[in-house]
């Protein structure tokens, strides 16, 4: 399992070292599936250059990356096909319903599965947890995002406490459940 969920992207070097290092393989032949459904707001749109540099300033090709919205689904031999999966942030209910009304997390959840990497940025990184109803349940924990203050970094100890905590600055590295959770940067 390799799943990176933050608050805020890839904030640090040590954040951006760590998701280079989860995919495996040079950053020119990665195909990332960047999703921006989450951002239906005005902030939550303004973040989305961010977000999309995040994969540029790694070396992924702007060629190599498809803008995917969510209006339907995607099987998971189409999913496969990508390297990475970028979930952004914004409104957590909204993508949620997205990820559940067209089946896209049916697919997600089997991608994630067979090992293929996502990262999640706020509400990318909270339908993963039981924030919500519907989540799609990879961590039976509370996150929270955008934290003045989070977890300190190193593995995190089982069993997981009901809420974790993320600063800006740090992310949930999720290798396997219980024992490859570990906070990164801080």
């Amino acid at each position: 399992m390799r799943v990176l969920l933050t608050s805020a992207g890839l904030e640090t070097e040590e954040i951006k070292q760590y998701f280079m290092e989860m995919l495996g393989k040079e950053m020119v032949q990665v195909h990332a599936l960047f999703i921006p459904t989450a951002a239906i707001d005005a902030d939550a749109v303004a973040v989305l250059p961010k977000c999309m540099n995040d994969l540029l300033k790694c070396g992924i090709p702007n060629k190599n990356i498809r803008v995917y919205d969510l209006h339907y689904g995607m099987e998971i031999e189409e999913l496969r096909q990508y390297d990475v999966v970028y979930l952004c942030g914004g409104n957590t209910g909204y993508l949620l319903e997205r990820v559940n009304d067209t089946g896209f997390g049916k697919a997600l959840k089997e991608y994630i599965r067979l090992d293929g990497p996502v990262i999640g940025v706020s509400a990318g990184s909270l339908i993963f947890t039981n924030n919500l109803p519907g989540s799609l349940g990879l961590l039976n924990t509370k996150l929270d995002v955008h934290c003045a203050d989070g977890e300190k970094t190193g593995k995190v100890a089982f069993p997981v406490k009901e809420n974790i905590r993320l600063t800006n600055t740090c992310a949930l590295a999720v290798r396997e459940i219980p024992d490859g959770l570990e906070i990164i940067g801080g």
